[in-house]
């Protein structure tokens, strides 16, 4: 090759050279000018034993129909300006009339899976947590599949749990007429509960687990455990917690029929219960008795069993979601979750004796 030759390929090796330089510099001069996203994503696990409907979007996968348990992921935005206790919506009042990952909490999508898929990347997920933990939330009436995982990333970000955060769903119609069809269907779903759980401690390798159910998701909550404990006593020792927030039960059915049975040495027991629950004073009158989640004159209040009345917190209208809703009650479980404290030795809760036993109150 000739003087020209070797110059002209130094050119073109040059020319090369350079605009590689300028592309790469490019590029991250846009990555930083670019805006970082205004959320955080928080991956959830699920079973359910609702209905695949053939929509692809997130919010309208799952119906309201019964139908075999499947098992999947789903990913939840949660804003970085995002508010404990609050689960952001869209607001007409704020001229908003659709989701905005930077503001609302969404389901972002849901990744469904095999049987066994699922169980090795939950055990994978709460093997690498510090407590070998998880926690299962199983939701109430009037909650669709969208909802459930929703509020389940605002618990798990929320509460700062380290373990894996998963939720059970049933079939639930999601309506306020719906509530026959769910008092049916939450008594179909026990079975398929029960069994999801005796899955879940045999294949997951958790340590510490917490239920937690929420309204008439205690019904199919504690009778799951209650059969499953009375068939398997050995699996008892790996429930760190049952939570029973403002539970939908017969007072006198849960003292008489279900306490006996949760109530355990090495699983203890945290019943949250309010007479400011409109919702339950609504299911008191239809059902003619009061509610395991009522407090005043009616606070179950049972050896064993750690009952907080959450009364005097301050909550939204209908008074039924200050579970996930109200700081104080967060904060609570928070440190009965994260610490391991006992409601004696939580701050915020004063001691009531009555000839029954002693319940807690919140510090006004």
């Amino acid at each position: 090759m000739n003087r020209f030759g070797l110059m002209l390929v130094e050119f073109i090796v040059v020319v090369i050279a350079l605009t590689i330089l300028i592309f790469i510099g490019k590029t991250f001069y846009y990555k930083m000018r670019m805006p970082k996203a205004n959320y955080i994503v928080v991956r959830v696990f699920y079973a359910t034993d609702r209905n695949r409907t053939s929509n692809p979007n997130p919010s309208e996968m799952y119906g309201s129909d019964r139908a075999e348990i499947s098992y999947g992921t789903c990913e939840v935005n949660i804003p970085r300006d995002h508010r404990i206790g609050e689960l952001e919506t869209p607001s007409i009042w704020r001229l908003e009339f659709r989701q905005d990952p930077q503001k609302h909490v969404v389901l972002l999508n849901i990744s469904i899976q095999d049987k066994d898929k699922y169980f090795s990347e939950l055990r994978a997920r709460i093997i690498r947590s510090s407590k070998k933990s998880a926690f299962i939330f199983i939701h109430g009436y009037n909650v669709t599949f969208e909802n459930a995982a929703r509020r389940t990333a605002q618990m798990s970000y929320d509460l700062g749990f380290d373990g894996a955060p998963v939720f059970y769903s049933w079939p639930s119609q999601g309506t306020v007429k719906g509530y026959p069809v769910d008092e049916t269907n939450i008594e179909w779903t026990q079975t398929n509960l029960k069994r999801f759980l005796d899955d879940f401690v045999a294949r997951t390798g958790a340590e510490q687990i917490y239920l937690i159910a929420h309204s008439m998701g205690n019904r199919a909550l504690t009778r799951a455990f209650r059969d499953l404990i009375i068939d398997k006593p050995a699996l008892r020792q790996r429930f760190r917690e049952l939570i029973l927030t403002a539970p939908d039960i017969d007072a006198e059915v849960f003292k008489k029929e279900i306490a006996p049975y949760i109530i355990g040495h090495q699983t203890r027991v945290t019943l949250y219960a309010s007479s400011e629950d409109k919702a339950l004073q609504i299911s008191k009158t239809f059902h003619g008795y009061p509610r395991a989640g009522d407090s005043g004159l009616g606070l179950v209040v049972v050896s064993g069993i750690e009952t907080i009345d959450a009364t005097d917190v301050d909550t939204s209208f209908w008074g039924h979601s200050y579970f996930a809703e109200n700081r104080s009650v967060i904060s609570d479980i928070f440190s009965l979750i994260n610490d391991g404290k006992r409601a004696n030795e939580r701050f915020g809760l004063s001691p009531v004796d009555t000839p029954e036993g002693r319940y807690w109150m919140f510090k006004k």
